[in-house]
């Protein structure tokens, strides 16, 4: 067989080599019930044209975000890719490359890290930045992490308007690693009170800006009262593209940033795979997790790239090691690199600024929808709308009639009243007047 190479003489000599009777009897130190008595239920083999008929039959299952009119976000958002992105990174320089463990042979890979940790740092407003993570959320585990590091305390409190998705990755990974996650109640209304929350056990509180919920809030005194009570403020940044309009976290006193890099010159996929940012204050460096590219020269005065931080247990004693999943999104990082450098600081100002005026566009409309109403004061590309009923069944509805209207709340806090008829809708620049009239017009019709 193509794939099962080996044939029964190649067994016999082999089961001989090992001392085996048989194929049954490898297997005698597993217990018989834990055994399969038979083939799984799975379908036979089938030829490889055939295989490709079926999952093609169920990929058109999907409804891709970029086939119809699509205002999804709740922390994935869809932007346009230039093709230069998608071009570099093909390249099979790029393409195969993973972590440098060999600075001589790998000073481009390394010059790339060093140039996306630059722009990280300075679209945060932070000193430093690592070499990218997993994701959004590991990283603002990875922050609580640090922030019990730093502080010595055992206490993260996690806004109620945090991205669900991140308070529960954080939840789970400090269950397990003497910290204790406050979670606040779902925060819809902008009615919480964070700095009420910090007392002397307090090692962060941990924020979104803009936050769930699309609210852009001024952090400075949230920052000034974490300080106060010697507590570290953590900001969380699902969607990046609002740094080029609004002021970085770090001028607001931010002590550590972190957030989702993948609506730089990373696709939808459906999922992922995403990149995570995290930066943080130079003084706090060796307590970061990941790595850090660092520029020197060599020995006749040359510039040159090397890893100058390694926090991994992988390259340390693993009690000295802050991290242990702190491994690099090198391609999607590169990604995000290449992107921001395309753009530069007019280019990624101006696409906030559209992302900005697609959104108000959208608000406006939908405004005019008889029983919807806009609940945001403010916002950047992303809103709540409330809407006369559930708002659940009305986006599957919308889903239906080929429109992706947004993200009912209540998928993310199920039971909860006060979210039940909200849907957060969110408008890129790639949405048109047309998709906008499209969403409105479908709207109307359903309510």
């Amino acid at each position: 067989m193509r794939y099962l190479p080996l044939t029964d003489s190649d067994r016999a000599a082999m089961l001989k080599a090992v001392g085996a009777a048989s194929i049954e009897e490898l297997y005698r130190d597993v217990p018989r019930s834990a055994r399969l008595t038979g083939p799984l239920d799975l379908p036979d083999h089938a030829g490889e044209i055939e295989v490709e008929r079926a999952l093609a039959a169920f990929a058109a299952r999907n409804v891709p975000a970029g086939s119809v009119p699509s205002f999804l976000g709740a922390g994935a958002y869809r932007h346009h890719v230039p093709a230069t992105v998608d071009y570099l990174i093909q390249r099979g320089e790029f393409l195969t490359a993973y972590t440098p463990y060999q600075p001589e042979v790998s000073q481009g890979t390394l010059q790339t890290l060093y140039e996306f940790q630059t722009y990280v740092a300075m679209i945060a407003g932070m000193e430093v930045a690592n070499a990218s993570m997993y994701d959004g959320a590991t990283a603002a585990a990875e922050a609580v992490m640090m922030a019990h590091r730093v502080t010595g305390r055992r206490k993260a409190v996690l806004s109620g308007a945090l991205h669900p998705h991140y308070r529960e990755v954080t939840a789970a990974t400090a269950r397990f690693l003497d910290t204790d996650v406050v979670l606040l109640p779902a925060d819809p209304a902008g009615a919480e009170d964070l700095a009420a929350r910090i007392d002397a056990d307090t090692a962060c509180v941990v924020v979104q800006y803009p936050d769930f919920f699309g609210r852009i809030a001024d952090l400075a005194p949230l920052a000034r009262a974490c300080h106060a009570a010697g507590a570290l403020l953590v900001v969380a940044v699902t969607e990046i593209v609002a740094l080029g309009l609004f002021r970085p976290p770090g001028e607001m006193g931010a002590d550590i940033v972190v957030g989702e890099g993948a609506s730089l010159g990373n696709a939808l996929s459906f999922g992922g795979p995403y990149v995570g940012l995290f930066a943080t204050r130079e003084r706090f460096l060796r307590q970061m997790p990941g790595r850090v590219a660092g520029e020197t020269v060599d020995v006749e005065g040359r510039r040159g790239y090397v890893l100058t931080l390694a926090t991994r247990e992988q390259h340390i004693r693993r009690e000295k090691a802050t991290s242990n999943i702190c491994t690099n999104s090198q391609l999607c990082a590169l990604a995000f690199a290449i992107h921001l450098a395309l753009l530069g600081d007019t280019g990624f100002r101006r696409l906030a600024e559209i992302n900005h005026a697609h959104a108000v566009m959208l608000a406006e409309r939908l405004a005019r929808v008889r029983g919807a109403a806009v609940a945001n004061a403010t916002f950047f590309n992303e809103f709540t709308l409330r809407l006369p009923r559930p708002a659940g069944p009305v986006a599957d509805t919308l889903a239906d009639r080929g429109v992706l209207a947004g993200v009912p709340v209540s998928r993310f806090y199920p039971g909860e009243a006060s979210c039940a008829s909200l849907l957060l809708v969110a408008a890129t620049e790639t949405n048109t007047e047309a998709d906008i009239e499209r969403l409105a017009a479908a709207l109307e019709a359903v309510l």
